[in-house]
């Protein structure tokens, strides 16, 4: 039995820096998904070549540091600070990935353990801590890869696993070269591109019930990193110009009438309820539309000095609370530990009042000027990371779906481009229309596969009316929510638990060190 050699972690280091980057390229804006593929294997490689598993674990966390750090490059607009602490603390994870792809290395079918310990990493991170943040899944990187067909049947979690899965039989053709892995390699990839692209071509069951016209208002934000939205009201009147502008391209026959029209979130930064001149300005918005508008505002508790993310039905006579944000983003908009953290990070106090969660989905009945009963559907902004409460909206009834969301303090970021595509993939998820639109870009509108429809810039105003289908479809993935990714996490779990084991009982029976994997004789 030969044995590959293991190698110094200096130089195994620039293939995991190198692996993370390509990760990082392989999403919004670059989408050059089939490096997803390569980063992947790069990991499992250095892991394997690594001479043990504490320089595994090593060389994983530079992998994250590399994959993170430029990922994410997007928090420094918010905080220095915040942006080293989130990589630093999310680059753990490929640590631990790095570790599990080890210690499961010389399991029968190791590629498929290896991608389900991804798959447990990846998880970890979507729940844990604060709800998790599950931004970089490998999945958001193939909404245009072959492998979207599978997100209306197992959803990201599972695609993320088959990127895993693919990369994984990369690494295992080139630790052990021979025919037959070669084969099954090839034989496998091919299989999941196939099935994808068939999958591609697949469209939920749908009663359709008509159409709206939808109306839509990007006012346009000054950016430029927690101040984005520009001084009080700034924001505000922006949406009215645009609302205006949207009114008179309507009066002169370029766009057809819109039923109602939707603002972003914090469309207005103050809360209309005790701010007179912002109530002045969005009333007067709704008067000169002569429709309804979904104004995404705050809701503020001064005596208790707590605010929330509303979506506010606003029509001529009354003004509905829709729906109230529910995931809320940790040190964004609210701090945890609070009392405790406040007095020794000073800088935290930009995040303002502690917001408190919504109750209840995202489904808002309303009546349309022609008596129709509708339900509109929101998710906001950041919520679009959380698959089960869009599900949870179209389960409640929501005929159309809108993400409404606030980016102007990420203009010129690639935050935006990520969101717009974990967005796109939420589309092909649920087989629904979206409809984005945000304070300063990008907004738009995406297809029931996830297609781009419609995109519009960042850094200006813009404005137009979108003709939607009313409709409910629900799709596999919906059904069973994420049960298929704690099906693959837990799979992971196992894994890692067999790998262990299997490595105590070599160790006290003399038979195995802690070198690289064979790589031929198995």
């Amino acid at each position: 039995m030969i044995r590959a050699t293991a190698l110094p972690s200096w130089l195994l280091l620039p293939v995991a820096v190198g692996g993370g980057l390509f990760a990082s390229a392989s999403f919004a804006p670059f989408g050059l998904w089939p490096l997803a593929f390569v980063a992947v294997a790069a990991l499992a490689w250095v892991s394997a070549r690594a001479r043990h598993l504490p320089a595994a674990v090593g060389l994983g966390y530079a992998f994250g540091l590399a994959f993170m750090g430029t990922s994410l490059l997007w928090q420094t607009s918010i905080l220095i600070l915040s942006y080293a602490g989130l990589t630093l603390v999310t680059a753990f994870v490929y640590a631990a990935i790095a570790g599990t792809v080890r210690v499961v290395r010389r399991l029968r079918y190791a590629p498929v353990w290896q991608a389900a310990g991804w798959g447990l990493g990846e998880w970890v991170m979507s729940v844990f801590p604060f709800d998790g943040f599950g931004w970089m899944r490998l999945g958001y990187a193939m909404p245009d890869a072959p492998l979207a067909g599978f997100y209306p049947f197992v959803g990201a979690a599972f695609v993320s696993f088959l990127v895993a899965l693919g990369g994984c039989l990369l690494a295992w053709v080139v630790l052990g070269p021979g025919r037959r892995r070669a084969g099954v390699a090839a034989a496998s990839l091919v299989a999941m591109l196939l099935a994808g692209g068939l999958g591609t071509l697949w469209d939920a069951p749908r009663t359709n019930q008509g159409t709206v016209a939808v109306g839509w208002a990007q006012g346009g934000a000054p950016g430029g990193g927690v101040y984005g939205l520009g001084p009080a009201r700034t924001i505000t009147t922006n949406q009215g110009i645009q609302t205006a502008l949207l009114t008179d391209d309507v009066a002169a026959g370029a766009l057809p009438a819109p039923d109602f029209v939707v603002w972003p979130e914090n469309a207005t930064d103050l809360d209309p309820r005790s701010d007179a001149p912002t109530r002045r300005l969005v009333q007067a918005a709704v008067d000169a539309a002569g429709v309804p508008i979904l104004v995404g505002s705050i809701y503020e508790d001064a005596a208790a000095q707590t605010r929330q993310t509303v979506a506010l039905w606003w029509d001529g006579t009354d003004v509905t609370l829709g729906y109230a944000k529910r995931n809320l983003v940790p040190f964004g908009e609210w701090i945890p530990f609070r009392s405790v953290l406040l007095p020794l990070v000073p800088e935290l106090r930009y995040v303002g009042a502690q917001s408190v969660p919504g109750v209840g989905p995202g489904a808002i009945p309303v009546t349309l000027g022609d008596g129709r009963q509708v339900s509109l559907g929101v998710a906001i902004c950041y919520e679009v990371i959380f698959p089960e409460t869009l599900y949870e909206a179209r389960d409640a009834g929501a005929q159309l779906m809108f993400v409404q969301s606030s980016n102007a303090m990420y203009q010129g970021t690639n935050q935006i481009d990520q969101q717009f595509a974990i967005t796109r993939v939420r589309a092909a998820e649920m087989r629904t229309e979206i409809l984005v639109v945000t304070t300063s870009g990008v907004s738009g509108r995406i297809g029931t596969h996830g297609e781009v429809l419609a995109r519009y810039p960042q850094h200006e105003g813009a404005h137009g009316v979108e003709t939607m289908a009313l409709t409910h479809a629900t799709t596999p993935v919906m059904a069973v929510g994420r049960l298929v990714e704690a099906c693959v996490a837990l799979a992971g779990a196992v894994a890692l638990a067999m790998g262990l084991l299997a490595a105590i009982r070599s160790r006290r029976d003399g038979t195995m060190d802690d070198a690289p994997a064979p790589t031929a004789g198995q």
